[in-house]
Protein backbone atom coordinates (compact mmCIF):
# COMPACT_ATOMS: atom_id res chain seq x y z
CA UNK A 1 0.00 0.00 0.00
CA UNK A 2 1.25 3.65 -0.96
CA UNK A 3 0.30 6.33 1.50
CA UNK A 4 0.27 10.12 -0.59
CA UNK A 5 -0.46 13.34 1.08
CA UNK A 6 -1.85 16.26 -1.18
CA UNK A 7 -3.87 19.61 -0.27
CA UNK A 8 -7.04 20.79 -1.54
CA UNK A 9 -7.36 24.28 -3.15
CA UNK A 10 -9.25 25.89 0.47
CA UNK A 11 -5.52 24.47 1.94
CA UNK A 12 -7.27 21.00 3.90
CA UNK A 13 -5.03 17.87 3.67
CA UNK A 14 -6.41 14.59 1.61
CA UNK A 15 -4.50 11.31 2.32
CA UNK A 16 -4.53 8.42 -0.72
CA UNK A 17 -3.93 4.91 0.38
CA UNK A 18 -3.54 3.06 -2.60
CA UNK A 19 -3.55 -0.70 -2.87
CA UNK A 20 -0.23 -1.81 -4.84
CA UNK A 21 3.08 -0.18 -5.84
CA UNK A 22 2.34 2.51 -8.30
CA UNK A 23 3.36 6.32 -7.43
CA UNK A 24 0.68 8.66 -7.35
CA UNK A 25 1.35 12.28 -8.56
CA UNK A 26 -1.66 14.08 -6.86
CA UNK A 27 -3.72 16.04 -9.19
CA UNK A 28 -4.26 19.84 -7.83
CA UNK A 29 -7.28 20.92 -7.29
CA UNK A 30 -9.06 23.16 -9.74
CA UNK A 31 -11.82 24.66 -7.64
CA UNK A 32 -12.00 28.07 -6.24
CA UNK A 33 -13.04 27.73 -2.73
CA UNK A 34 -13.81 30.07 -0.24
CA UNK A 35 -11.59 29.08 3.08
CA UNK A 36 -12.91 26.37 5.48
CA UNK A 37 -16.38 27.15 7.91
CA UNK A 38 -14.42 27.85 11.15
CA UNK A 39 -17.46 28.83 13.50
CA UNK A 40 -17.61 25.62 15.53
CA UNK A 41 -17.48 26.52 19.47
CA UNK A 42 -18.26 24.36 22.81
CA UNK A 43 -19.99 24.92 25.58
CA UNK A 44 -19.97 23.03 28.70
CA UNK A 45 -23.07 22.26 30.25
CA UNK A 46 -22.04 22.40 34.66
CA UNK A 47 -25.33 19.90 35.23
CA UNK A 48 -23.57 17.04 33.43
CA UNK A 49 -20.43 18.13 33.45
CA UNK A 50 -20.09 17.36 29.49
CA UNK A 51 -18.69 19.51 26.87
CA UNK A 52 -21.57 20.57 23.91
CA UNK A 53 -20.45 21.15 20.63
CA UNK A 54 -22.39 24.31 19.30
CA UNK A 55 -21.85 24.02 14.63
CA UNK A 56 -24.26 25.93 13.13
CA UNK A 57 -22.24 26.46 10.15
CA UNK A 58 -23.16 22.79 9.44
CA UNK A 59 -26.71 23.17 8.87
CA UNK A 60 -25.98 24.70 4.87
CA UNK A 61 -23.78 20.96 4.15
CA UNK A 62 -24.23 19.18 1.21
CA UNK A 63 -27.67 17.37 1.47
CA UNK A 64 -28.23 13.47 -0.03
CA UNK A 65 -27.24 14.45 -3.64
CA UNK A 66 -28.06 12.15 -6.76
CA UNK A 67 -24.51 10.16 -8.10
CA UNK A 68 -24.32 12.94 -10.71
CA UNK A 69 -23.24 15.60 -7.28
CA UNK A 70 -21.99 13.47 -5.04
CA UNK A 71 -18.76 15.52 -3.70
CA UNK A 72 -17.14 12.08 -2.86
CA UNK A 73 -17.22 9.94 -6.04
CA UNK A 74 -13.89 10.85 -8.34
CA UNK A 75 -13.31 13.88 -10.18
CA UNK A 76 -14.09 13.97 -13.85
CA UNK A 77 -13.52 16.73 -16.90
CA UNK A 78 -15.77 19.11 -16.36
CA UNK A 79 -16.70 17.89 -12.94
CA UNK A 80 -14.63 18.55 -9.83
CA UNK A 81 -15.17 16.82 -6.66
CA UNK A 82 -13.91 16.89 -2.91
CA UNK A 83 -11.47 14.20 -4.50
CA UNK A 84 -9.55 15.41 -7.40
CA UNK A 85 -8.41 12.10 -8.97
CA UNK A 86 -9.59 10.30 -11.82
CA UNK A 87 -9.84 7.10 -9.55
CA UNK A 88 -8.44 5.85 -5.74
CA UNK A 89 -8.83 2.87 -3.68
CA UNK A 90 -9.43 4.64 -0.06
CA UNK A 91 -9.19 8.38 0.88
CA UNK A 92 -9.40 10.81 4.05
CA UNK A 93 -9.72 14.13 3.77
CA UNK A 94 -10.35 17.17 6.71
CA UNK A 95 -14.65 17.99 6.30
CA UNK A 96 -15.58 21.25 4.73
CA UNK A 97 -17.97 21.55 7.26
CA UNK A 98 -16.50 20.37 10.59
CA UNK A 99 -17.86 19.76 13.74
CA UNK A 100 -14.65 20.83 14.84
CA UNK A 101 -11.68 22.70 13.54
CA UNK A 102 -8.12 23.60 13.72
CA UNK A 103 -7.28 26.15 16.46
CA UNK A 104 -5.78 26.50 19.85
CA UNK A 105 -9.64 26.20 21.55
CA UNK A 106 -9.08 29.72 22.58
CA UNK A 107 -11.89 31.28 25.44
CA UNK A 108 -14.44 32.91 23.91
CA UNK A 109 -16.80 35.70 25.55
CA UNK A 110 -19.07 35.31 28.45
CA UNK A 111 -22.59 34.67 27.41
CA UNK A 112 -24.14 34.59 30.92
CA UNK A 113 -23.73 31.17 31.37
CA UNK A 114 -23.14 29.92 34.74
CA UNK A 115 -19.64 28.81 34.56
CA UNK A 116 -17.66 30.67 31.64
CA UNK A 117 -16.42 27.93 29.32
CA UNK A 118 -17.18 28.68 26.26
CA UNK A 119 -14.47 27.69 23.64
CA UNK A 120 -13.42 27.55 20.38
CA UNK A 121 -14.33 23.92 19.00
CA UNK A 122 -10.83 22.99 18.48
CA UNK A 123 -10.05 19.40 17.09
CA UNK A 124 -10.48 17.96 13.64
CA UNK A 125 -12.92 16.44 11.45
CA UNK A 126 -11.92 14.24 8.44
CA UNK A 127 -14.23 11.75 6.02
CA UNK A 128 -13.07 8.84 5.17
CA UNK A 129 -14.08 7.24 1.72
CA UNK A 130 -14.27 3.70 1.38
CA UNK A 131 -14.20 3.17 -2.01
CA UNK A 132 -14.77 4.87 -5.57
CA UNK A 133 -18.12 3.35 -6.34
CA UNK A 134 -21.22 5.52 -4.91
CA UNK A 135 -23.18 2.33 -4.83
CA UNK A 136 -21.07 0.19 -3.00
CA UNK A 137 -21.59 -0.27 0.95
CA UNK A 138 -18.98 -1.52 3.32
CA UNK A 139 -20.26 -5.14 3.21
CA UNK A 140 -19.27 -5.09 -0.44
CA UNK A 141 -15.53 -4.47 0.17
CA UNK A 142 -13.02 -7.47 -0.75
CA UNK A 143 -10.94 -8.49 2.85
CA UNK A 144 -7.97 -6.88 0.95
CA UNK A 145 -10.07 -3.71 0.65
CA UNK A 146 -10.97 -3.65 4.43
CA UNK A 147 -7.13 -4.46 5.23
CA UNK A 148 -6.49 -0.90 2.93
CA UNK A 149 -9.62 0.80 5.04
CA UNK A 150 -7.87 -0.74 8.53
CA UNK A 151 -4.36 0.79 7.57
CA UNK A 152 -5.86 4.50 6.94
CA UNK A 153 -7.72 3.68 10.34
CA UNK A 154 -4.38 2.98 11.53
CA UNK A 155 -2.76 5.73 10.12
CA UNK A 156 -5.12 8.70 10.86
CA UNK A 157 -5.73 7.38 14.89
CA UNK A 158 -1.65 8.27 14.94
CA UNK A 159 -1.76 11.35 13.12
CA UNK A 160 -4.56 12.77 14.58
CA UNK A 161 -3.32 11.55 18.29
CA UNK A 162 -0.22 13.94 17.46
CA UNK A 163 -1.58 17.10 17.33
CA UNK A 164 -1.97 19.37 20.36
CA UNK A 165 -4.75 19.32 22.54
CA UNK A 166 -6.13 16.19 21.39
CA UNK A 167 -7.25 14.00 23.68
CA UNK A 168 -9.84 11.04 22.26
CA UNK A 169 -9.45 9.69 17.86
CA UNK A 170 -12.92 8.26 17.01
CA UNK A 171 -13.75 6.42 14.11
CA UNK A 172 -16.96 5.64 12.74
CA UNK A 173 -19.49 4.93 9.75
CA UNK A 174 -22.65 6.57 9.71
CA UNK A 175 -25.12 3.81 7.27
CA UNK A 176 -28.49 4.71 5.23
CA UNK A 177 -30.52 7.81 5.69
CA UNK A 178 -32.93 6.85 8.57
CA UNK A 179 -29.62 6.99 10.64
CA UNK A 180 -29.39 10.84 9.17
CA UNK A 181 -26.48 10.01 6.52
CA UNK A 182 -26.37 13.18 4.27
CA UNK A 183 -24.24 11.43 1.64
CA UNK A 184 -24.74 7.87 -0.11
CA UNK A 185 -21.34 7.40 -0.97
CA UNK A 186 -19.42 4.59 1.54
CA UNK A 187 -17.51 6.83 4.00
CA UNK A 188 -17.16 7.01 7.24
CA UNK A 189 -15.79 9.77 9.64
CA UNK A 190 -12.85 10.20 12.32
CA UNK A 191 -13.13 13.12 14.96
CA UNK A 192 -10.73 14.33 17.08
CA UNK A 193 -11.79 15.38 19.87
CA UNK A 194 -10.12 18.12 22.31
CA UNK A 195 -11.25 15.99 26.06
CA UNK A 196 -12.46 12.56 26.47
CA UNK A 197 -16.33 11.79 25.41
CA UNK A 198 -18.64 11.10 28.39
CA UNK A 199 -19.23 7.29 27.27
CA UNK A 200 -15.80 6.40 26.96
CA UNK A 201 -15.09 8.78 30.52
CA UNK A 202 -17.98 6.69 32.17
CA UNK A 203 -16.73 3.30 30.60
CA UNK A 204 -13.29 4.18 32.14
CA UNK A 205 -14.93 4.80 35.48
CA UNK A 206 -16.75 1.30 35.73
CA UNK A 207 -13.48 -0.66 34.06
CA UNK A 208 -11.81 1.32 37.56
CA UNK A 209 -14.39 0.34 39.50
CA UNK A 210 -14.25 -3.17 38.44
CA UNK A 211 -10.69 -3.59 38.60
CA UNK A 212 -10.40 -2.17 42.15
CA UNK A 213 -13.66 -4.64 43.65
CA UNK A 214 -12.03 -7.57 41.38
CA UNK A 215 -8.55 -6.95 40.48
CA UNK A 216 -10.06 -7.98 36.96
CA UNK A 217 -10.18 -6.57 34.06
CA UNK A 218 -13.71 -5.32 33.14
CA UNK A 219 -13.77 -5.88 28.87
CA UNK A 220 -11.80 -9.03 29.28
CA UNK A 221 -14.11 -10.43 31.82
CA UNK A 222 -17.52 -9.28 29.77
CA UNK A 223 -15.63 -10.64 26.17
CA UNK A 224 -14.68 -14.41 28.51
CA UNK A 225 -18.25 -14.57 29.89
CA UNK A 226 -20.01 -13.88 26.62
CA UNK A 227 -17.70 -16.36 25.14
CA UNK A 228 -18.33 -18.99 27.94
CA UNK A 229 -22.29 -18.76 27.72
CA UNK A 230 -22.05 -18.44 23.86
CA UNK A 231 -26.03 -17.75 23.37
CA UNK A 232 -25.22 -14.41 22.53
CA UNK A 233 -22.44 -14.99 19.96
CA UNK A 234 -22.85 -14.06 16.79
CA UNK A 235 -19.51 -15.26 14.71
CA UNK A 236 -15.87 -15.86 16.09
CA UNK A 237 -12.60 -16.35 14.48
CA UNK A 238 -9.11 -16.71 15.70
CA UNK A 239 -8.31 -13.38 16.99
CA UNK A 240 -12.02 -11.88 17.42
CA UNK A 241 -15.62 -13.03 18.74
CA UNK A 242 -18.73 -11.10 17.82
CA UNK A 243 -21.97 -10.77 20.44
CA UNK A 244 -24.92 -9.42 21.18
CA UNK A 245 -24.32 -7.78 24.59
CA UNK A 246 -26.48 -9.22 27.27
CA UNK A 247 -27.87 -5.15 27.86
CA UNK A 248 -28.25 -4.51 24.55
CA UNK A 249 -29.74 -1.30 24.49
CA UNK A 250 -30.85 -1.27 20.72
CA UNK A 251 -33.05 -3.93 18.38
CA UNK A 252 -29.63 -4.85 16.63
CA UNK A 253 -26.51 -4.55 18.52
CA UNK A 254 -22.77 -6.63 18.19
CA UNK A 255 -19.91 -5.66 19.55
CA UNK A 256 -16.23 -7.14 17.96
CA UNK A 257 -13.44 -7.57 20.66
CA UNK A 258 -10.19 -8.74 19.86
CA UNK A 259 -9.39 -11.84 21.98
CA UNK A 260 -6.22 -10.09 22.96
CA UNK A 261 -6.19 -6.63 25.01
CA UNK A 262 -4.96 -3.72 22.96
CA UNK A 263 -5.92 -0.10 23.87
CA UNK A 264 -6.20 1.18 20.13
CA UNK A 265 -6.30 0.14 16.50
CA UNK A 266 -2.56 1.42 15.82
CA UNK A 267 -1.85 -1.44 18.62
CA UNK A 268 -3.18 -4.48 16.30
CA UNK A 269 -0.51 -7.15 15.04
CA UNK A 270 -1.07 -8.01 11.49
CA UNK A 271 -2.97 -10.90 12.15
CA UNK A 272 -5.43 -9.62 14.23
CA UNK A 273 -5.97 -6.63 11.29
CA UNK A 274 -6.23 -9.28 8.79
CA UNK A 275 -8.39 -11.47 11.12
CA UNK A 276 -10.86 -8.66 11.53
CA UNK A 277 -11.91 -7.81 8.05
CA UNK A 278 -12.79 -11.71 7.53
CA UNK A 279 -15.32 -11.53 10.73
CA UNK A 280 -16.52 -8.13 9.72
CA UNK A 281 -17.75 -8.63 6.46
CA UNK A 282 -19.43 -11.94 8.23
CA UNK A 283 -21.19 -9.56 10.43
CA UNK A 284 -22.43 -7.12 8.05
CA UNK A 285 -23.45 -9.48 5.54
CA UNK A 286 -25.80 -11.44 8.19
CA UNK A 287 -26.83 -7.89 9.15
CA UNK A 288 -28.29 -6.75 5.73
CA UNK A 289 -29.88 -10.80 5.48
CA UNK A 290 -32.27 -10.09 8.99
CA UNK A 291 -34.33 -8.15 7.31
CA UNK A 292 -33.60 -8.63 4.17
CA UNK A 293 -32.62 -5.15 3.21
CA UNK A 294 -29.82 -3.08 3.99
CA UNK A 295 -29.65 -2.16 7.35
CA UNK A 296 -29.33 0.93 8.56
CA UNK A 297 -26.25 1.15 11.09
CA UNK A 298 -23.73 3.21 13.46
CA UNK A 299 -20.64 1.30 13.28
CA UNK A 300 -18.39 3.01 16.09
CA UNK A 301 -14.66 2.41 17.60
CA UNK A 302 -13.89 2.26 20.95
CA UNK A 303 -10.50 3.43 21.43
CA UNK A 304 -8.40 4.13 24.31
CA UNK A 305 -8.07 8.24 25.31
CA UNK A 306 -4.43 9.78 24.14
CA UNK A 307 -3.07 10.32 27.55
CA UNK A 308 -5.31 9.08 30.36
CA UNK A 309 -6.23 5.71 31.84
CA UNK A 310 -5.02 3.50 28.72
CA UNK A 311 -3.83 0.62 31.02
CA UNK A 312 -7.92 -0.04 31.81
CA UNK A 313 -9.28 0.36 27.71
CA UNK A 314 -9.82 -2.46 26.07
CA UNK A 315 -10.36 -1.97 22.18
CA UNK A 316 -13.41 -2.61 20.22
CA UNK A 317 -16.44 -1.94 17.85
CA UNK A 318 -20.27 -1.37 18.86
CA UNK A 319 -22.38 -1.75 15.96
CA UNK A 320 -26.19 -0.48 16.50
CA UNK A 321 -29.13 -0.54 14.01
CA UNK A 322 -32.37 1.55 14.67
CA UNK A 323 -34.37 -1.02 12.51
CA UNK A 324 -36.56 -3.05 15.11
CA UNK A 325 -38.35 -4.93 12.11
CA UNK A 326 -38.45 -4.71 8.02
CA UNK A 327 -41.33 -1.92 8.34
CA UNK A 328 -40.36 -0.19 11.95
CA UNK A 329 -37.74 1.83 13.43
CA UNK A 330 -37.08 2.49 16.95
CA UNK A 331 -37.10 5.96 18.14
CA UNK A 332 -34.81 7.46 21.07
CA UNK A 333 -38.34 9.15 22.62
CA UNK A 334 -39.41 9.86 26.12
CA UNK A 335 -37.63 7.41 28.33
CA UNK A 336 -34.26 7.14 26.34
CA UNK A 337 -34.28 10.93 25.39
CA UNK A 338 -35.48 12.55 28.40
CA UNK A 339 -34.21 9.79 31.31
CA UNK A 340 -31.41 8.01 29.92
CA UNK A 341 -33.20 4.60 30.31
CA UNK A 342 -33.23 2.28 27.14
CA UNK A 343 -36.12 0.22 26.44
CA UNK A 344 -35.34 -2.37 23.77
CA UNK A 345 -38.16 -4.41 22.29
CA UNK A 346 -36.15 -6.97 20.70
CA UNK A 347 -34.27 -10.02 23.59
CA UNK A 348 -30.82 -9.61 22.97
CA UNK A 349 -30.68 -13.63 23.10
CA UNK A 350 -33.37 -13.76 19.77
CA UNK A 351 -31.31 -11.40 18.03
CA UNK A 352 -27.95 -13.35 18.41
CA UNK A 353 -30.31 -16.32 17.07
CA UNK A 354 -31.60 -15.21 14.11
CA UNK A 355 -27.97 -13.64 13.07
CA UNK A 356 -26.20 -16.44 13.45
CA UNK A 357 -29.11 -18.30 11.08
CA UNK A 358 -28.63 -15.47 8.67
CA UNK A 359 -27.14 -16.06 5.48
CA UNK A 360 -24.02 -14.03 5.17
Amino acid sequence: MRRTSARLADGREIVYFDEGDTPRDPSPDPRELPPAATGSEMRFDPILREWVVIASHRQGRTHLPSSDDCPLCPSTEGRSTEIPAASYDVVSFENRFPSLVSDDGRLLGDIGELEPSRRVGAGRCEVLVFSSDHDASFADLSPERVDTVMAAWVDRTLALSALPGVEQVYCFENRGPEIGVTLHHPHGQIYAFPFVTPRTRRMLDSAEAHRERTGGDLFADVLRSEREAGIRVVARSEHWTAFVPAASRWPVEVHLYPHRRVPDLPALSRDEREDFGHLYLDVLRRLDALHGTPLPYVSAWHQAPVRERRDLSHLHLELFSVRRAPDRLKYLAGTESGMGVFVNDVAPEDTARRLREAAP
